[in-house]
């Protein structure tokens, strides 16, 4: 005859089973449906820029000393003014969250394969807005620069490039309005060819992204 205790022992220790079963698979559940929040979270703050399509509206773009000039037909800005060497670019958000620039880098030539340099020696070496720059989700804004000081590295490389009129990229760093997901887009200048009007305003175009905060799905 069976031992009622025994019975009512292993009843027991076969319930706690199940139930820790169904607690595991409950927070395992719980755990995935968190990550997948998260993660639409993310994406709904990720922005992504690319240069402005033509049919965007111009935007003018003022610098802190009184130098203007007006963006159109999703054309960039390089040009030399009394001595100082003003850059700007249209943007475009295709992605839902509001973008927030902090950083450029300029290569004064095409840059193809080469990693920015934040990514491949981690050394700062991105040059920090005077500003603060936002490009709204869906919308259009632009980024500027100027190189003004005939001693900065930048100056004499910059300066040779728009006398010779050849093409430079831009890296430009940027993240979410909360400091995250940042992202480095590279911009190719390229100036006009047989054109007097503007002549400098160059085409762009965008050619790379990395990630920095998440793994890079290429």
């Amino acid at each position: 005859m069976a031992d009622t205790g025994t019975i009512a022992s292993l009843a027991t220790a076969g319930g706690t089973l199940v139930l820790a079963i169904a607690t595991f698979s409950s927070t395992r559940s719980a755990n995935r449906a968190a990550r997948i929040s998260e993660q639409a979270l993310k994406v709904g703050l990720r922005p992504v820029l690319f240069n402005a399509r033509p049919q965007d509206p111009p935007q003018k773009v003022g610098f802190i000393d009184d130098h203007w000039m007006v963006l159109r037909e999703g054309l960039a800005a390089v040009q030399e003014y009394e001595g100082s060497l003003y850059l700007a670019i249209p943007l475009r958000n295709v992605a839902s969250g509001i973008a927030v620039l902090d950083g450029w880098y300029l290569w004064p030539r095409r840059a193809t394969t080469e990693p920015p340099p934040l990514i491949s020696t981690g050394n700062g070496s991105f040059r920090r807005l005077s500003r603060d720059l936002y490009v709204p989700a869906g919308d259009v804004s632009f980024w500027q620069a100027a190189v003004r000081e005939h001693d900065d590295p930048l100056y004499a490389p910059l300066l040779e490039a728009i006398k010779t009129r050849t093409p430079i990229s831009i890296d430009i760093l940027y993240g979410d309005h909360e400091g995250g997901q940042r992202t480095i887009t590279r911009f190719y200048m390229s100036p006009r060819s047989n054109t007097d009007e503007d002549p400098w305003l160059w085409l762009c175009s965008t050619s790379r992204h990395w990630n920095l905060d998440r793994a890079d799905p290429r």
